[in-house]
């Protein structure tokens, strides 16, 4: 009987490790709870946008279940609020405003568009009627037809965020609205001509059938009781705290468009000159300082600095070591033009590869603009700046001054009735060959093919001006 049962305990040993027997089924572990908590403790200005934007993309690639708001604001500009409400609305867990002193004006439209608000002990909220800003500081109110047409594009952009979330819209209206009276129960919460705002108790007190709260889920001590009562007490918890570097990156972004011209400027005239010295030196520099205001800003990644790079290697593989080809320097172009497009795209985690036209086009707009400008500065740099004193200057100083000068003017006499081959089209500027060097060369008006023959007659700045041999 021994024998038989330690046969029977052996063969069931061979069918389980040989995977005949069902294993038994392990339950997959639950995944950890993350929170993460953004302040919104400051006016509603563009430098708040990259830390909310910051913010939301950091908890969106943790996989975060609940985003916090810690708002004490006095409000700010309806265009921050606007964009601000639009990167919210990409989070996709749970979103809850908490009132740690007061939501003022943007900073209560903010709030309506989180799906709870929960509120402080003495906290309030609302007052959100359109101001404008006044010339001597501060605010001043609308008036006439101005204030008609701001308080309805307000009033609607609110109450659609209330009814998204489960927020009564009437109260929404009501901070927004002089001419809105609220009446719940029976009894009055705001008089017409008066503008809403709610203390924190007054807030949660609950009206209607069945009974719900006013605005605001409850008064709650501080964060950390805020956390524990939606179940997050002993949980992942992630503060983003914002930099100087977003205010910083506001007034890089404000002039991108500039940093581009004076980046494609520096660079075109740092091919044209020998040597590497002043203006290769302020392009490479406002390219990097375009890059990082995008960086800050929460829109670009690494990968279109490094795109650019490479963009840029191709372009001179072209020019220097295999003129003609042509595929190198469209590809290096097209990657520059991308790297420098998606460096203002907004782009989020688990969004398509491919962004849609919307969001390439403020990346498009900037680019277009600089590229337009930068064509019109160029054609003026290449006809007049060669003759001016500034140019020698700049000329001198990236190639070690008057030697460099008089070595160019020896090269240059030495090249007179050169005959080389056009390995480009000059339409009239292009490049050819001369012997083993390969010159920029410009013809005197009429095109000429490449394969063609040409001879050297003289020089424009650093190009050689030839004619059909």
């Amino acid at each position: 009987m021994t024998k038989r049962m330690f046969q029977l305990a052996a063969l069931a040993l061979v069918w389980i490790m040989s995977g005949s027997l069902p294993a038994a089924e392990v339950a997959p572990a639950t995944p950890a709870k993350r929170a993460y908590v953004l302040p919104l403790r400051e006016d509603i200005m563009p430098s708040l946008v990259y830390v909310v934007r910051r913010g939301v993309k950091e908890a969106m690639e943790a996989k975060a279940d609940l985003l916090i708001l810690d708002m004490d604001t006095n409000g700010g500009r309806v265009d921050v609020t606007e964009e601000i409400i639009g990167i919210l609305s990409r989070f996709p867990g749970q979103t809850v405003t908490y009132v740690n002193k007061k939501a003022f004006s943007a900073g209560a439209f903010i709030s309506f568009a989180t799906g709870k608000i929960y509120m402080a002990p003495q906290s309030v909220i609302g007052a959100a009627a359109p101001v404008m800003a006044s010339p001597t500081g501060g605010v001043q109110e609308l008036g006439g037809t101005m204030e008609i047409k701001a308080t309805s594009a307000i009033s609607a952009l609110v109450r659609a965020n209330a009814e998204k979330h489960g927020h009564n819209p009437e109260v929404a209206d009501a901070m927004v609205k002089k001419t809105k009276e609220l009446k719940l129960d029976d009894k009055v919460i705001n008089e017409k001509g008066q503008i809403l705002t709610l203390t924190n108790q007054e807030a949660e007190r609950n009206y209607g059938q069945p009974a719900k709260p006013l605005l605001s889920a409850g008064t709650v001590e501080n964060l950390d009781a805020l956390l524990k009562l939606l179940g997050y007490s002993s949980v992942q918890v992630k503060r983003i705290e914002p930099s100087g570097a977003e205010k910083v990156a506001t007034w890089i972004n404000a002039i991108s468009s500039v940093l581009l011209i004076i980046g494609i400027a520096g660079i075109y005239i740092e091919f044209k000159t020998p040597g590497f010295g002043l203006p290769g030196i302020i392009g490479i520099t406002a390219f990097a300082i375009y890059f990082f205001g995008g960086y800050v800003a929460g829109l670009t990644g690494l990968e279109w600095v490094a795109l650019f790079v490479v963009g840029i290697a191709l372009v001179v593989l072209e020019l220097f070591f295999f003129p003609g080809t042509m595929v190198l320097g469209l590809a290096g172009f097209g990657f520059v033009l991308v790297s420098l497009v998606m460096a203002l795209v907004d782009v989020y985690p688990g969004m398509p590869t491919l962004p849609t036209l919307p969001d390439l086009k403020p990346g498009l707009n900037t680019v277009a603009l600089a590229g337009v400008v930068s064509a019109l500065c160029l054609a003026l740099f290449g006809r007049f700046l060669p003759q001016t004193g500034m140019y020698q200057q700049l000329v001198s100083q990236g190639t070690s001054g008057t030697a460099a000068d008089a070595r160019l003017q020896a090269t240059q006499q030495r090249q007179l009735g050169t005959i080389g081959v056009v390995l480009t089209p000059l339409h009239p500027g292009g490049k050819a060959r001369f012997g083993d060097e390969i010159l920029d060369v410009v013809s005197q008006g009429d095109p000429i093919e490449s394969g063609r023959t040409v001879r050297i007659i003289g020089h424009r700045g650093f190009e050689a001006i030839v004619e059909t041999a």
